[in-house]
């Protein structure tokens, strides 16, 4: 039992490492490698989304 509680705990952990897709801090995190999909999420919630900001003022 000790051992399952000590698992759950660690995912619950590290699963909050990594902020969610498309937020302002994944936009700004430097990023080496991308799958496909990720760079499509980048693209459209990073420079595009931005491009949009700019235009409203």
């Amino acid at each position: 039992m000790k051992t399952i509680l000590i698992l759950l705990t660690a995912v619950f952990l590290l699963s909050a490492c990594s902020p969610t897709v498309g937020s302002e801090k994944w936009c700004q995190q430097a990023k080496g490698e991308w799958s496909a999909n990720e760079a499509v999420e980048f693209t459209r919630n990073c420079i595009i989304r931005s491009g949009d900001a700019k235009k409203q003022y």
